[in-house]
């Protein structure tokens, strides 16, 4: 069985498209969005949403720091783990993505669960982000991230960036139990101090399903690292390089095989297509006029860029880097949040132009 599934190219992303199956399903049966989340928060005072999203990241790290400390998974080589920390790139790249994902309405995980449904303004966004992520990761913009904002990254004294580590290095001692206790148990603390969230059950659920599945992500990567012949990029969900990847692979035959990332994402899509097929919620979708086009197009492009830089979207550095307590996880997020608060307040409060249709 081992010999079968190491010489098996397209066993990675059956495996991500199962997960992703799951992922986009619970996504669309409670509308788990980023912005809606923050919107309801700052201008209609409802913090469900927000509870869901924090749920997922603390289902997350509690998961994924006990298999950690029970030597059962081993993810030390994360490129969210990299000792290298770029403050620049989290912080230009966050508020990039946050005022895109303002201007089109939701992030690039939200527009594939909407795609599901039939949203050809989605396809639209997943498409921009993928192209200008796959030109400011390889293209032209990488010359310029490469010489301007790289040497920006300064090497942090530890084997990774994640916070035990850097304590460890700092201290002496191995603090993952305690940080583990201490954060999830704070994160469950606020989420579930609410006495009208404790009664929604299906964002609960959403939250905790969401959370295991960034978990699985990094279960199913990191076994199949030390058994497949091909090497296996030990990852878990995000959603800003791997649809240029999908689209590199469906133009180019001499592109690499798809990986976990790919076949997530295709799952997202199908997952969610059944929710909303299940809920007779499919209906196509498209821009209202070319003011919105335009707005979608410069928003979608503004996510692909900042998600490279920034290294991850809302889920990417959200959650699954928050799962390994990557120091970058807060900042990003934090410069996402600053980002969209910024985009709101140009749809919202100024340059009509950009104003919601």
């Amino acid at each position: 069985m081992i010999d079968i599934i190491a010489d098996a190219p397209w066993f990675l992303p059956i495996a991500g498209f199962a997960v992703g199956i799951l992922l986009g399903a619970a996504a669309r049966w409670s509308d788990f969005c980023t912005l809606t989340a923050l919107e309801r928060y700052w201008y209609a005072n409802d913090a469900t949403g927000v509870r869901t999203w924090v749920l997922a990241a603390a289902v997350a790290l509690a998961s994924t720091q006990l298999l950690i400390i029970l030597q059962l998974m081993d993810i030390t080589e994360s490129f969210y783990l990299n000792p290298r920390l770029s403050l620049l790139g989290g912080i230009i790249g966050g508020v990039l993505f946050g005022v895109g994902m303002a201007l089109v309405g939701t992030c690039s995980f939200g527009a594939l669960v909407r795609l599901g449904s039939g949203s050809l303004r989605s396809l639209i966004i997943v498409i921009i982000v993928g192209l200008s992520a796959l030109f400011t990761q390889r293209g032209w913009l990488s010359q310029w991230r490469t010489s301007i904002i790289e040497p920006q990254a300064f090497e942090l004294n530890a084997i990774s960036q994640s916070l035990p580590s850097l304590l460890q290095s700092a201290a002496g001692f191995d603090s993952r139990v305690l940080l583990t206790i201490l954060i999830s148990g704070a994160l469950f603390s606020w989420i579930f101090s609410s006495a009208d969230y404790r009664g929604k059950l299906p964002h609960i659920l959403t939250g905790v399903v969401v959370g295991l599945c960034i978990t699985s992500g990094w279960v199913i990567t990191s076994k199949l690292s030390e058994v497949m012949y091909r090497q296996v990029q030990i990852e878990s969900a995000s959603f800003v390089l791997p649809p240029g990847e999908l689209i590199n692979n469906l133009t180019s035959a001499t592109a690499s095989a798809a990986d976990y990332g790919i076949g997530l994402l295709l799952g997202v899509v199908f997952g969610a297509f059944f929710i909303a097929a299940l809920k007779r919620q499919i209906h196509w979708e498209a821009c209202d006029d070319a003011r919105e086009l335009g707005r979608h197009l410069v928003g979608s492009t503004l996510m692909g860029i900042g998600g490279v830089l920034a290294a991850g979207c809302t889920i990417g550095q959200g959650v699954s880097a928050f799962s390994t307590m990557a120091i970058s996880a807060p900042i990003v997020v934090l410069s996402i949040c600053i980002g969209a608060r910024m985009g709101l307040r140009m749809l919202f409060e100024g340059l009509p132009f950009m104003h919601r249709a």
